[in-house]
């Protein structure tokens, strides 16, 4: 059975639990259980310690599964799943500290560089706040973005290391700030750090194993399957995209059940206007073309791994102008449909009520914002100076 097909089969389950995750704000044990069972928090992990190892598209359709259903339990499907991999890049014994003994532990993250990263001898001083840590309530150790000092990416060439660190639970605290609009099951709260010591096979650099071809990152000399030499920012791009447009999908689902029956101040069903079937159909086509375009994207990067080509920042331009104006596109469609809806969705127990808001809160990640990106793939196109964009 696939991972997809056992996300089907818990629908109904994580469903019911997504309410109550809303007022915990966090996801419930109980639904963490549930994203156990499936498979798809450990899909990306590899072989060697239990993990799927699947490929990236089939976890994405997971995701989307989730959230269709669920949206935050999909939203924390993506984030956490995707730290799997992620750490397999880390050394080996960074790797050993994170599962030598419980090869199911996760990780949280928060990649903006709002804290400091300061090189020190043997490693990293590190503190700080860093926000949006979706899922640490559940996390054995977090995976923080940050500038540690610079490194050489060609001859005598020079820039800020950005790079991620991980930190273990006794390093930093989780602050209960997150009081939202949507996705309030997520538990994306605030980590704070407070001058903690990180020894130097915790920080992996990004600039170095992302953009200097032929550089490959330590973990995949014991993990050296093509999986673990995917892009990171497309895959993190698609990993909230994948969740994103599972949400519109569990939207434009709910949207057409209640129109079915739904009447108007006329007399007649909303079913019959021919202006309602018109905005359900392009909100549908828009949606579908946005899922094409992220399963193309997840396909071909994987293509080039396996084939082991290098890709150039001018693709992976395209890849995450591609993805992120899918998601735009869609949140537009679908806030034209929230329009188009009874006065009613206004109440807070409204299903559409819940379901746009989430949406709307997946749409404000930086990661989803299409505008730099965009630029970035327009002035490579057009031979101009492209501005500086994490790809």
């Amino acid at each position: 059975m696939t991972i997809v097909e056992k996300v089907r089969q818990l629908s109904a389950e994580l469903a019911a639990e997504e309410a109550l995750g809303s007022e915990e704000r966090r996801l419930t044990d109980t639904t963490w259980k549930y994203l156990q069972e499936t498979g798809v928090l450990r899909a990306l992990q590899p072989a060697r310690w239990g993990g799927g190892e699947l490929p990236l598209a089939e976890f994405l359709d997971a995701v989307f599964e989730i959230a269709r259903v669920a949206p935050a339990a999909g939203w924390v499907s993506g984030v956490v799943g995707s730290h799997p991999w992620q750490s397999a890049l880390f050394p080996e014994e960074t790797q050993q500290e994170l599962w030598g003994e419980d090869a199911a532990r996760m990780v949280s993250s928060s990649y903006a560089p709002t804290g400091k990263v300061v090189p020190v001898e043997g490693g990293y001083r590190v503190s700080g706040r860093w926000s949006f840590s979706s899922g640490c309530d559940h996390g054995h150790g977090v995976i923080l973005g940050g500038v540690a000092g610079e490194t050489e990416v060609a001859d005598g060439v020079r820039v800020p290391d950005y790079g991620s660190i991980i930190l273990l639970r006794d390093q930093y605290r989780i602050d209960d700030n997150w009081h939202t609009a949507g996705l309030k099951a997520t538990g994306s709260k605030d980590i704070v750090v407070e001058d903690a010591f990180v020894p130097a096979r915790r920080f992996l650099s990004h600039i170095r194993y992302e953009y200097v071809p032929g550089v490959r990152a330590p973990g995949q000399e014991t993990n050296p399957g093509p999986r673990y030499a995917l892009p990171w920012a497309t895959l993190f791009n698609l990993v909230l995209v994948a969740p994103t447009l599972g949400m519109a999908q569990g939207f434009l689902d709910q949207w057409t059940e209640i129109n079915k029956s739904r009447r108007g101040n006329w007399g007649g069903f909303y079913r019959d206007d021919p202006l309602t079937q018109r905005h359900l159909a392009q909100a549908y086509w828009t949606l579908d073309a946005a899922i094409m375009k992220m399963r193309r994207a997840a396909i071909e990067i994987s293509e080039a791994a396996e084939a082991g080509i290098h890709i150039s920042k001018d693709v992976r331009a395209r890849y995450r102008w591609d993805i992120t104006r899918g998601c735009e596109l869609v949140g537009d469609a679908i806030a034209d449909l929230y329009r188009n809806s009874s006065g009613r969705v206004a109440y807070l127990d409204h299903p559409l009520h819940r379901r746009y808001q989430d949406i709307v809160t997946a749409l404000g990640h930086a990661f989803l914002v299409p505008d730099a990106v965009g630029l970035a793939y327009a002035a490579r196109a057009l031979g101009a100076t492209p501005p500086e964009v994490q790809l």
